[in-house]
Formats: structure tokens, sequence, C-alpha cells
């Protein structure tokens, strides 16, 4: 296949937000809300999203890693 056949292939929004979560998303964002050049709010937006299964390994071996069992 071609990237111009993948380009007008339509894709569900279903099937996209399934491919996106299998790997994870990291979503970031900032919000300024400001009345004559005053900032008067800041919103700064930093998230991860991943599979539930993903975390938990990622956390396993984070948690393994920084607490190894000793040898028996």
């Amino acid at each position: 296949m071609t990237v111009d056949s993948l380009a007008d292939r339509p894709i569900a929004l279903i099937d996209l937000l399934d491919r996106l979560l299998q790997g994870g998303v990291v979503v970031t964002g900032d919000l300024v809300l400001s009345i004559a050049d005053v900032d008067l709010v800041r919103i700064d937006l930093r998230a991860v999203i991943a599979p539930v299964a993903a975390a938990a390994v990622d956390t396993a071996a984070t948690v393994d890693a920084a607490h190894p069992s000793p040898l028996l």
C-alpha cells in the first residue's frame, strides 16, 4: 500500500482510539485566561493514558528494580 491510499482510507473514531490506547498516549496542554494582557488563570495539563495491563507491568518492573528481593 502506498501512503496516498492510506490517507484516503476512512477510519472510525473508535479504531483510532483503540490504536492509540494500545501503546499509550501522552496528552499535554496549556490554557491561559487573561484580560488586557494580564494572566488571571493558568492551567497546565500533562496526562499519560495507557492500558491497565501495560501500566501494571511497568509499575511492577519499577518496584522490583527499586526493591530487589534478597537472594536465598
